[in-house]
């Protein structure tokens, strides 16, 4: 069974052993987030074929929050419905793994 998880100075942030791959990014089931890091922010971007994405800024307490780091879909379009509300994360911020 496939399991992942994305972790910040080894502070597990997001585990499911259910998750989707689009375009190389992991996106983690919105239930799988531990919300005590994630803080809604005000960015909005676009995606001509998944639509619009909002962030989170993820802060596990080291005082270095990582400011819009973390996206979802809450309306995805329709190609990308498999994975409404999901988290992805940049990669270069968010150690992800996955087994």
């Amino acid at each position: 069974m496939a399991y992942a998880t994305a972790s910040v100075n080894g502070v597990i942030i997001a585990e499911s052993d259910h998750y989707e791959k689009v375009e190389g990014n992991i996106y983690f089931p919105p239930a799988s987030i531990k919300q005590e890091y994630f803080t809604t922010t005000d960015t909005h971007t676009g995606c001509p074929w998944k639509g619009t994405a909002s962030y989170y800024t993820v802060d596990v307490g080291d005082g270095i929050p990582l400011v819009d780091t973390a996206w979802y879909y809450a309306e995805p379009k329709e190609a990308a419905s498999s994975i409404k509300g999901y988290v992805a994360f940049y990669k270069n911020k968010v150690h992800i793994k996955t087994g």
